[in-house]
Formats: C-alpha cells, structure tokens, sequence
C-alpha cells in the first residue's frame, strides 16, 4: 500500500513507542530495545516511501526491530550465555494485538530516576520529541538533556524493573509525573515549540489517547480527570487557531463556530466530575479555566473575574512563572493593563523566564493596551526573535509591524486581540 510521506511520518510516531514496549517487555532491556527500534523506524522511512506500507506495518518494525536487537546481542562477546538462549528464539511475523505503551509510560517514570529524568525520557521514548524538543520545554541547553537522558537509560538498565503496570503505592508514587509527562506531550502537539507550523496534532492525539487509557485505568482520580478535560477542552480550538494560510489567530479573534462542540461538551462534564472530588490539583484548575472560557459565547462574554480568581488559587497551590505570566493577562482584564504589568515586572528576575518569548510578547500586548507604541513595538519585535516556532513569529512580527504603524501615524489604541491563543 502506498502512502505519501507525511502520512507515513504520523503512523511511525503512532507506532515507535508500541513496538519499543512490545521488545522491552520480551528482552527486557530497555537501551537496546530502543536503539533497534529507531534502526527500524530509519529502515521504514527508507524502504516503505519506494516499496509501500506493509499489511501489517506494527509487524513488521517489530521483527526488523526484534532481528536488529538480535544482532546486536550476538556481537556483544560479554553476554554470550544471553545472546545464545536468545538468537534461537523465532521472530514472530505477526505480533499480537495489544497495545504496551502505558506500561511503557510507567517504566519510564521509574522511582529510581529523578522527576526531571523521569519525565525527559518519556517524552524521548513514548511522546517521540527530539532531544531539542524537550531541550526547550525544560528550558535547560540541548546537551544537559541529552546527557540526562542518557542517564536515565543507564539507571533503568540497572534497576531491573519487571515490564508491567505498577500497582499501589508505587502506582500512586509515579502518577505524578506520567501526568506531567503527558502534559508537555500534549502542549508540545497544541502549540510546537520549532518549524513552520503551529500544531502538531500526532503529539497532541497521542497524549489524549495516553490519557484516556490513564483514566480508564483510574476514573475516580480528580486529577487525571482534570487532565484529560483540559487537553479535551483545548484541543477543541484547534481549527479555528489557525487561518487557512497557517497563521496563527489570538483567543479572542476565533470563530467560534468553529470550536469543537463534542469535545468541549465532553470536556465541561469531566470537570464538573473532578471538582466533585475532596482535592484539587492544578490540571482540575487549570481545566476550570479553559472551561470557562469554552462557556463565552463570545470573547467579551468570558467571565475574567472568575478566571482570575482560578489562576490565583493555581498559584498558590503549584506555583509557577507561566501561571503567574497568565495571571497577569487576566488580571489586566479586570482591573487594567498597569495592573498586569505590575505583576509581570515580578517575573524580571527569575532566570526561567529571562528572555522568554512569552513574557515578552504578554508585556508588548498590555503595553501596546496602555497606548505605549513604542515600547510595544520593541518588545513584539524582540518576542518574534524569541521564538523558534514560525507561526509564532509570523504572528508577532504582524503585531509589530501594526504597532509601527500606529507610531508612525501617532495613533493610539487601547484594546488588541488577546495574546493567548
């Protein structure tokens, strides 16, 4: 069967991490199993383009995967007793249709590896992000996570750990951080963090469809609830984020017509489920949140108030400078811009966020509210170089080239789209 590349590309990404599950759990070593898989995927995009996709493409990266780790184990002269009982074992041609990739997920997010580890490789093995990719979500240079990494596969080699769904204690010890995995998956896929264009709607299905199987498994869990109704409730603005030519539109210029109405009604009704619930986390907040936004008929109907009052209580709970930078937007709808960007100024000096696009771009936008053109104007500018994503780029350097305008005719404004998309 022949397929163009791109559609090619997205069923390897669905795949890679289903076959790397299925050769762990029948070798049992996680390293060697994902170098064989990788030689697969790069054997699949070379042969499958020219030769077609097979019957059975899962199958096939599987025994090619499982022939290749097979190999491997029969140069390594120091395992010989290993390779001996294991290069007579028949490669299956067809292999069974279960699907390893939550036990994947939990392996990854293994006690003996530390909560930034955990996450980098996940992200690495089951979300299929580039070491640049997850480089940048962590903001930490591309050789600290690449050698992070590499640390954490050593650590999992060492530990031994059985290849199946933790239970327990150890379940609950690791939720944390498969939900915190799953996250970055999912805003990786909502909004790409490099390339030309704004989503990448692999990433951000995989992680619903990790989540789903999360919440299958744990129904009663505020917070996995709270998750899954957050990607669920963002996700449904995914068509109308975008112009026909990929630009990207703010918030509060969509179509709403063209939101996802099944989702978000999916979506409304996990939230409720998990502010039932005796705790609260920050996925039920912040799901909260894009709730009420999901319940504006139109951007001036959304209730700021009680989205303000969502990201203080979420502040307070899982602080962090993302929170208060979003904060700040809200904050400047109830009481003023000269409000959010007093709170902004209170983000200057944490290193995180030094030079962030983000915060950039959300001071240009309540400068730009203020009637600064000029400032504004710098800071679109210096957010559009900030960023590595295209989309963004095009989008802030559109905001600049309006403010320039404005400085030019010496005209002020006090209200533009909103930042957020």
């Amino acid at each position: 069967m022949t397929a163009p590349a791109p559609v090619i590309e997205d069923l390897l990404r669905e795949l890679t991490p289903q076959v790397l599950g299925t050769l762990v759990r029948r070798h049992g070593q996680f390293e060697g199993c994902e170098d064989a898989v990788q030689e697969a995927v790069l054997a699949a995009t070379v042969q499958w383009p020219a030769e077609g996709v097979p019957d059975n493409p899962r199958g096939w990266l599987t025994t090619v995967a499982s022939r290749r780790l097979i190999d491997q184990m029969r140069s390594d002269h120091a395992r010989r007793e290993r390779e001996s009982a294991t290069a007579t074992e028949v490669v299956p041609e067809d292999v069974p249709d279960t699907d390893d990739t939550l036990v994947l997920l939990f392996l990854c997010c293994h006690p003996t590896l530390t909560a930034a580890s955990q996450t980098a490789l996940t992200l690495r093995a089951v979300g299929g992000l580039t070491t640049a990719e997850i480089a940048r979500a962590f903001l930490v240079p591309q050789a600290t996570m690449a050698a992070r990494i590499s640390r954490a596969k050593q650590r999992i080699k060492a530990a031994g750990s059985s290849f199946a769904l933790p239970d327990g204690a150890e379940r609950e010890a690791r939720l944390p951080v498969v939900l915190h995995v799953l996250y970055l998956i999912f805003n990786e896929g909502y909004t790409a963090s490099s390339g030309s264009e704004l989503h990448r709607a692999d990433l951000a299905h995989e992680a619903i469809r990790l989540a789903r199987m999360v919440h299958a498994q744990l129904p009663e869990d505020g917070e996995v609830t709270g998750l899954l109704a957050l990607m669920l409730l963002t996700h449904a603005r995914r068509q109308a984020r975008t112009t026909a030519a990929g630009d990207l539109v703010p918030l509060d210029e969509q179509d709403r017509t063209k939101w996802d109405r099944g989702l978000i009604g999916e979506g409304v009704a996990l939230v409720k489920a998990s502010l039932a619930g005796p705790a609260l986390g920050p996925y039920q907040l912040q799901a909260a949140i894009a709730a009420t936004h999901a319940a504006a008929a139109t951007a001036e109907e959304t209730n700021w108030r009680q989205v303000h009052t969502l990201y203080l209580i979420l502040e307070r709970i899982a602080p962090n400078p993302m929170v208060t930078l979003n904060r700040a937007v809200a904050l400047a709808e109830t009481e003023g811009p000269p409000a959010g960007l007093a709170l902004l100024s209170a983000l200057d000096n944490d290193e995180r966020m030094a030079g962030h696009h983000r915060l950039l771009s959300v001071r240009a936008h309540l400068l730009e509210k203020t009637g600064d053109t000029a400032g504004a104007y710098e800071h679109y500018r210096r957010a559009a170089k900030s960023t590595a994503s295209i989309a963004e780029q095009r989008y802030l350097e559109s905001r600049a080239g309006r403010v320039a305008r404005l400085c030019t005719t010496g005209v002020a404004v006090n209200t533009v789209p909103s930042h957020s998309p």
